[in-house]
């Protein structure tokens, strides 16, 4: 009765029935778990790559051909990014800054290259706007801030966040683009306070800052556009929990597959900075 309701056999039904059970062992259920786990920290983002990576880290021993296959095994499937777009545009009437980076993103330690953007998220509320201030060195966001309105004031509260957390030397450069914020006397006017030196990227050329527009794009793909956001108060909140998932867990290749705030420790010890 059963194999008609089911439509099946009487042959397939005792083969299946003889078939033996497959036996997971202790140590590959626990390679499972971690998988799954890490895969749902990262929001579904982490690749089969980047999943090997952080498991490896974690003392796992899987080539990347196990990685893929343990994906598909568990359903575990990334989505795909959206392309960038210019949010900023430049006032003609504004000072632009020579490009003193020329697509160089590499300082050669901490707090002597920083980089900036502002990008736009949407809430249930409406628009809400983010700067950012990353330290090149190590990719690590050093300041950060969010409001209703893309003003001046908006950039200048991320770069003071920086500031007063880095306390960086004499001579910092600050790139960005040429949006009006940046190129704006206000701006220009905090830098040279601080002591700091203007580079803007070329016009229409998101390249020149391309590392900013990274985090960016993760930012929103790997994380905000995974839940609802009905508030401009819970994507802040949502913000600051991807900041610290950057930061702190987020490996990168340009880091030697590690985190910011580890590559930044590594040097540390290294060089003796404090």
């Amino acid at each position: 009765m059963s194999c008609k309701v089911m439509r099946v056999s009487k042959s397939a039904y005792y083969a299946w029935r003889k078939r033996p059970a497959i036996i997971i062992s202790a140590q590959t259920l626990n390679l499972h778990r971690r998988a799954k786990r890490l895969f749902e920290v990262s929001r579904d983002s982490l690749g089969s790559r980047e999943l090997g990576k952080k498991l490896r880290k974690e003392g796992f021993d899987v080539s990347r051909h196990r990685v893929i296959n343990l994906m598909k095994r568990l359903g575990l499937v990334v989505k795909q990014r959206i392309a960038y777009k210019v949010t900023t545009k430049r006032k003609y009437s504004d000072a632009v800054a020579d490009n003193l980076l020329n697509m160089n993103f590499n300082p050669p330690g901490p707090n002597q290259v920083w980089a900036g953007d502002v990008s736009y998220l949407k809430t249930g509320e409406g628009w809400l706007y983010l700067a950012i201030v990353m330290d090149l060195f190590g990719r690590r966001i050093v300041g950060w801030h969010t409001s209703k309105r893309m003003t001046t004031g908006l950039i200048e509260q991320a770069f003071l966040k920086a500031h007063r957390l880095r306390q960086p030397p004499k001579g910092l450069v600050f790139h960005s683009d040429r949006g009006s914020q940046y190129t704006s006397k206000r701006f220009r006017d905090l830098l040279k306070r601080l002591h700091c030196r203007a580079s803007m990227g070329d016009v229409g050329a998101c390249w020149d800052n391309a590392v900013v527009e990274r985090f960016f794009g993760s930012l929103k793909h790997d994380w905000l556009f995974k839940v609802a956001q009905p508030t401009r108060e819970h994507m802040t909140q949502d913000v600051a929990a991807y900041v610290k998932y950057y930061n702190l867990d987020r490996l990168h290749s340009s880091n030697g597959d590690q985190s910011p705030i580890e590559y930044e420790h590594s040097f540390r010890k290294v060089s003796g900075w404090s």
